[in-house]
């Protein structure tokens, strides 16, 4: 925790530091996305109280048994939501970091993915109908392929860029 902490810290000072060379609207997005990071950390905290007092009553009561497929649904579901905020709250802490523009298409299409697995995971197959199935494997496998395009158009881009080289790989 404290490396997260410590890298949060170093961010906000990079910002702080950069502050006076920033026009007016990438000061805005800066703050923009200061208030987004807080906000998703709150919602971060939250959820994580919220699994830690629901699994906690599951042990309590006893009902929770791995081997049980709802229950596991249920656990990894909530696992996966608070897995994919942070991914989200690290993204958008990224930008900040590194000054690129606020939309990386690289980030939204992992994080789709992740929401995807999530589905797959709390997916109840024996009530779903097949083609919902279908068209959420389409929905990863079309993911998949944008992202493996994306990546690739981002190492083209970057051989000429020594610097960039070792940080993408």
């Amino acid at each position: 925790m404290s490396s997260a902490a410590t890298a949060s810290t170093d961010t906000f000072k990079e910002v702080r530091a950069a502050w006076s060379t920033l026009t007016f609207y990438e000061r805005f997005e800066e703050i923009v996305a200061l208030i987004l990071t807080a906000l998703i950390g709150l919602v971060v905290v939250a959820a994580v109280l919220n699994l830690t007092y629901r699994i906690v009553m599951l042990l309590v009561v006893g009902l929770l048994d791995p081997a049980e497929h709802s229950v596991f649904q249920a656990v990894f579901g909530m696992i996966f939501t608070v897995l994919i905020a942070l991914e989200f709250n690290h993204s958008i802490l990224g930008v900040l970091k590194r000054g690129d523009s606020i939309i990386q298409v690289r980030t939204v299409i992992l994080i789709a993915l992740l929401a995807l697995a999530r589905k797959f995971i709390i997916l109840d197959a024996t009530k779903v109908e097949p083609l919902t199935i279908i068209g959420l494997a389409a929905a990863i496998l079309a993911l998949g392929a944008v992202h493996w395009l994306v990546r690739d158009q981002d190492r083209k881009d970057n051989r000429g860029n020594p610097v960039s080289e070792g940080a993408s790989a």
